[in-house]
């Protein structure tokens, strides 16, 4: 799944295009590395993205693109806030 498609699904980002542009503008890392928004993650993967107030890092636990409200949460794991 692309990084741009599962930080809207997963909801922690609220747009398809505020993910695109937060990956255009190297605020989002995969596994440490600034990725574009096309870049495929896996389960496993560790994820950091910057926000003007700090950064948040999580874990990706699941794949799930039709994922509903209730099971965005369970996608990830959030290991820094």
């Amino acid at each position: 799944m692309r990084i741009d498609k599962f930080l809207k699904v997963s909801r922690i980002l609220k747009r398809r295009s505020l993910a695109n542009s937060a990956c255009d503008s190297d605020k989002v890392f995969v596994n440490g590395k600034a990725v574009k928004p096309s870049h495929r993650v896996k389960e496993g993967d560790e994820v950091t993205i910057e926000f003007l107030s700090g950064k948040l890092t999580f874990i990706i636990k699941g794949l799930n693109e039709k994922a509903s409200k209730e099971e965005a949460s369970t996608l990830y794991e959030i290991v820094k806030d």
